[in-house]
């Protein structure tokens, strides 16, 4: 991790300025001391070299929303940049111990057990929720589907930053949101296994 990564990291106190830029108005942003102390924590894993925390810990950190916290935008990238950071440290450690061409083995056979999910036909890729119930809208989670396939399939341009911002709005009887975030999930991991 760099010096400039590292930057994240700093919090506020009394005396700092706010480490993100702050909402305004009826805008709400992340909780500034949930991001604080989680960034204290990630910056303490990373230093300490703890393997208990790593790059999913980041992609999974969630925070309250609220009037006048940090903006989202501003903190989420960020977030990226640590999740990059755990990321390429385990992969170097994988390379070290396992060589190259065994860790470009476990990404393809990641990439394409990700691909034969997305074999499914259209609308049918992913459990659905009961018909009372809201889930991710079909129609959009089939076309980042389809983006991802295009990337894995055929090297069609897609970045990481464009799979951890896919946002679906609802739908009753739509797809079950745990198991479309779990592929995005895979997918994140596989690209900056190879990054």
């Amino acid at each position: 991790m760099s010096d400039s990564d590292l930057d994240v990291f700093d919090g506020d106190d009394e005396a700092a300025p706010p480490a993100f830029p702050l909402t305004s108005g009826r805008t709400r942003g992340y909780h500034r001391a949930a991001v604080d102390a989680f960034l204290d924590a990630a910056r303490g894993a990373f230093e300490d070299d703890r393997k208990d925390f790593g790059a999913e810990d980041v992609r999974a950190a969630s925070f309250p929303l609220v009037r006048h916290g940090y903006e989202i935008a501003a903190v989420d990238a960020a977030l990226g940049r640590v999740e990059d950071a755990f990321a390429a440290r385990t992969r170097e450690r994988a390379v070290r111990s396992l060589g190259v061409t065994e860790w470009v083995a476990r990404a393809r056979e990641d990439a394409q057990r990700i691909l034969d999910h997305l074999a499914r036909p259209a609308h049918h890729r992913f459990a659905r929720t009961g018909r009372l119930t809201f889930g991710y809208r079909v129609d959009e989670v089939d076309h980042v589907a389809d983006r991802i396939s295009g990337f894995l399939r055929d090297g069609d341009p897609l970045t990481v930053e464009q799979v951890r911002g896919a946002a679906f709005r609802m739908q009753r009887g739509g797809y079950r949101e745990e198991q479309v975030d779990a592929l995005l999930d895979a997918t994140v991991e596989v690209m900056l296994a190879v990054r």
